[in-house]
């Protein structure tokens, strides 16, 4: 009988313990917010970096393409022809005089907003402007990153 209850004693002892009470809780709950406000400001800092840097590299691969059009054709599309002109070969005048049987590219990124790059030729700021919108999608704001800016986010 003795040791009936001694196991007792031990099996409630053991119950006691086995449990986190409330505040134990809270205090974990308290920490892991405080690690959250630390971590998640730089996980979106980074996020926002990541999406101008693409949207940069875009840019600049477009660049290059509308380049290469303008080496064999002597022009830049128009603003009119876009920079689908890249892709298919356009039947808006001026007509391209050649045109790579696979297009320049394969296919027109979007910027990492969502929205469709944009060219304007003749440029506002250059020979031709290649640009995103920004994260606001409206064209002519602080946030356009477009050929003749592309240092500023480097």
């Amino acid at each position: 009988m003795h040791s009936a209850k001694q196991s007792q004693i031990r099996a409630t002892k053991t119950s006691k313990q086995a449990g986190f009470t409330i505040l134990e809780v809270m205090v974990v709950i308290v920490i892991i917010g405080l690690i959250a406000t630390m971590v998640v400001p730089n996980i979106i800092g980074s996020q926002d970096r990541a999406n101008v840097q693409k949207a940069v590299a875009d840019i600049t691969s477009l660049e290059t393409n509308l380049k290469m059009y303008k080496m064999d054709n002597y022009n830049y599309p128009t603003t009119e022809q876009g920079l689908e002109a890249l892709v298919t070969q356009t039947d808006v005048e001026p007509l391209p005089r050649r045109f790579p049987e696979e297009g320049y590219i394969t296919r027109l990124p979007s910027d990492p907003w969502g929205n469709e790059y944009q060219l304007l030729n003749p440029g506002e700021n250059g020979k031709i402007d290649i640009f995103s919108m920004g994260p606001d999608g409206e064209a002519g704001t602080d946030d356009d990153i477009g050929n003749w800016n592309l240092t500023d986010f480097q």
